[in-house]
């Protein structure tokens, strides 16, 4: 068993053409996971990343601010204790409301594919 303390877990820069400011940072959670990738993305106000999809689920769990979950149909605001699942191969994004910073922590298949799907 290995325990992780959110707290402790540095918070990387993480800029990357996927999202639409610098405003992000990363903390790797669970680095010794055989089946899945389990990280934080933290967005500063207003900073979403682009249309994409991945070729397995992902869950979104958020665990501060106030942030925007959208799809080409809808978007929601979602808040600190919400849990969001996105499909396989569904066209979404996700990201910090104009007015609040933004963090969630995300599950994915090691493995697993991103496709961007906006410029």
């Amino acid at each position: 068993m290995k325990i992780v303390k959110i707290s402790d877990v540095y918070k990387e820069p993480h800029a990357h053409p996927l999202f639409t400011g610098l405003d992000v940072t990363r903390q790797l959670l669970v680095l010794d996971s055989k089946e899945f990738n389990v990280n934080i993305v933290n967005f500063g106000k207003g900073v979403r990343n682009k249309f994409h999809a991945h070729d397995s689920e992902q869950i979104l769990i958020v665990t501060a601010g106030r942030g925007i979950v959208a799809t080409e149909n809808e978007e929601r605001i979602v808040t600190e204790g919400d849990v969001v699942l996105i499909p396989a191969g569904e066209k979404h994004w996700h990201g910090a409301t104009e007015d609040s910073e933004f963090s969630h922590i995300y599950v994915t298949r090691i493995g697993s594919m991103l496709t961007q799907l906006e410029d």
